[in-house]
């Protein structure tokens, strides 16, 4: 198995997980709260129905790449490579504003659902909150699939360890144990995201480089292979040089001979969103919550 494929596929299932199991474990916690427990399986049911529509987009997508024939499986996989890196940037951005207001909001919402009494209610408002977090996690798995040359299995591999590790966040965040500083993970799953979408973007400029849809900047900025190869090329040196260009082609894109339009969309991304991104936010007065509760809600800043 792709160790940089399976760890790509971990991060991206670990984060995107973490919010999901973040948002459920604060309706669940705010249902218990307020005597509401006997509403769980109306909840379950709404988050099942979105993970379902989820994988069942995410393996349409993957299965509809490899069904077109050159150009157009370069085009569509470019696309989705694209499409991919926007998403993520968007996924980002936006946590990083609303956290502080997601627990007031979602709260609000159970009760609003609750005062009208419809059990159908609490199902729609379980569902639309997991399908975004769903169809997220499809595309941006789907354009990780579609970027590694072998070894796409080892992205969804990964991507179910992950889960699986953010369910377990999601019982402890529940039960009110502090699992883990959830500031500091989302500070720094976030800027390996987004090295990973700077990836995605590169190679989703090279797939129409290759077609000849883009010709500026298509020439090679330069060649990093007697230094660290991404594949086995006469005359690189191989072993556990070879094996960490080949970590880094999978999880970030990583190429030693990227042509100058690549290079400057990868390096351009990673410096314009790693300064948006860590830079001071201001304080945003949070949602009040409707009821009391001692449920953890901080999450990236």
């Amino acid at each position: 198995m792709d160790v940089g494929t399976f760890t790509s596929g971990l991060l991206t299932g670990l984060r995107e997980g973490v919010e999901a199991a973040l948002i459920m474990s604060i309706i669940l916690a705010y249902l218990a709260r307020t005597g509401n427990a006997r509403h769980f399986p109306q909840i379950w049911l709404g988050a099942g129905a979105a993970v379902v529509l989820s994988l069942v987009a995410g393996m349409v997508l993957f299965l509809t790449v490899g069904g077109f024939e050159a150009p157009y499986e370069q085009i569509f996989e470019g696309l989705t490579m694209l499409a991919a890196a926007a998403v993520v940037t968007w996924m980002l951005f936006w946590m990083r504003r609303q956290s502080a207001m997601v627990k007031g909001e979602l709260q609000a919402a159970v009760d609003r659902a609750l005062t009208h009494g419809s059990v159908f209610a609490l199902i729609v408002l379980a569902f639309t909150s997991i399908i975004r977090e769903g169809l997220e996690t499809a595309l941006f798995l789907v354009g990780q699939a579609t970027s590694a040359t072998t070894g796409a299995s080892g992205v969804l591999l990964g991507a179910l360890v992950g889960l699986a590790i953010a369910a377990l966040i999601g019982v402890g965040f529940y039960r009110g144990a502090k699992v883990v500083d959830l500031r500091i993970f989302f500070r720094w799953t976030g800027i390996a995201l987004i090295f990973i979408a700077a990836g995605l973007l590169a190679r989703g400029v090279h797939e129409f480089v290759e077609i000849g849809a883009i010709t500026v900047g298509a020439g090679q900025a330069f060649d990093l292979s007697a230094v660290l190869p991404h594949e086995e090329i006469a005359g690189a040196p191989g072993g556990l040089v070879l094996v960490i260009g080949q970590l880094l082609r999978a999880m970030f894109g990583y190429t030693a001979q990227p042509e100058v339009i690549t290079f400057v969309a990868w390096a351009g991304y990673v410096i314009t969103a790693l300064v948006l991104y860590l830079r001071p936010m201001k304080p945003r007065a949070a949602v009040a919550a409707p009821a009391e509760s001692n449920t953890r809600t901080s999450a990236a800043s």
